[in-house]
């Protein structure tokens, strides 16, 4: 296990008291530019699904089908996404009195966040990274690779568990599952179109309708793609600010970003295994340079370290 791990309790105790328990730990004022720019994302795919469901009902969908169907689906996604991630990435929820510093750490950040603890998952690999689920602060479970705790100092983890807290309390994986569901719904009914596409002989109006509604999903997958990617990179400044305001040490999330960022030699099948849950980590686990920053969940490490040093001059002065 990392060496922070095996640090002495008092000497983890009294730094973590002379910071908590004086007047470091300050109340920032809120960033309204980014609070109007998550807003307007939520508010752009608010419209463009209302668009989709009138586009589904004009082509004969029923009401009733709509409501049930996705319904249904939702509240799926809603209650056992947190069980589907936890086993796909292997996570290991710990029991009271395992990993008592890592626990102790989660504890105290939860309740300066002022919310209740949440469970805390281990994940054995390589892979520096860590990550939060659960539909809301009492259902919610912190995850950590093992890679993470060997790589960081004690300092810079409590920064990355401070981020995902902040995600807890933000009830980020509640938000970015409503705001994907239609996207979701619409991407299946792009793949699955061309089964049930028919092509001549068949009746005209249905014809017309089916193609309505392919075109719709497709439109409506397309801009909801960039949309919920934006809404994305906005909760990550979001748990990156609630990092710097929980620790009162912008620095440490900026050091420990930095390292997660180098961290070069990981797994090919770890990267595989994770792309399609990127957008839960603090940092995306894609290899360098795949993709531009419009289409990824994460801002970029440049734009999330200049954001940081501004609100270190915030807190300092």
């Amino acid at each position: 296990m990392s060496a922070w791990l095996k640090e002495s309790r008092i000497g983890v105790t009294e730094t973590t008291i002379a910071w908590y328990g004086g007047m470091r730990v300050r109340r920032l004022r809120p960033d309204i530019g980014l609070t109007l720019r998550m807003t307007l994302s939520l508010v752009l795919l608010g419209a463009l699904y209302l668009l989709f469901v009138a586009v589904l009902l004009r082509a004969g969908v029923g009401f009733l089908g709509i409501v049930v169907i996705a319904g249904g689906m939702l509240l799926v996604q809603y209650y056992f996404s947190d069980r589907l991630i936890l086993m796909s990435m292997g996570a290991r929820v710990l029991r009271d009195g395992e990993e008592p510093e890592l626990q102790q750490m989660v504890g105290r950040l939860a309740q300066l966040a002022d919310i209740p603890k949440p469970k805390v998952a281990l994940v054995r690999t390589d892979m520096p990274n860590a990550f939060a689920t659960g539909r809301d602060p009492r259902h919610a479970v912190v995850a950590a690779t093992t890679g993470l705790l060997d790589r960081l100092s004690q300092p810079e983890v409590e920064a990355v568990l401070a981020h995902e807290i902040t995600h807890v309390h933000n009830r980020d994986m509640a938000l970015m599952t409503m705001a994907s569901f239609f996207a979701t719904v619409a991407s299946y009914i792009v793949q699955m179109a061309f089964w049930f596409m028919p092509f001549g002989g068949g009746d005209r109006d249905e014809e017309q309708n089916i193609l309505l509604v392919y075109l719709a999903s497709l439109v409506v997958w397309i801009i909801s793609f960039f949309l919920i990617r934006a809404f994305s990179r906005y909760r990550e400044y979001a748990a990156d600010r609630g990092s710097a305001i929980l620790t009162g040490q912008p620095s440490q999330l900026m050091s420990a970003l930095v390292k997660l960022h180098q961290a070069s030699r990981i797994p090919r099948r770890d990267l595989r295994h994770t792309e399609t849950l990127q957008a839960l980590f603090i940092m995306p686990a894609v290899a360098k340079g795949s993709i531009y920053e419009l289409f990824q969940t994460h801002p970029t490490l440049e734009h999330r370290l200049e954001r940081l040093r501004r609100l270190e001059q915030e807190i300092n002065r």
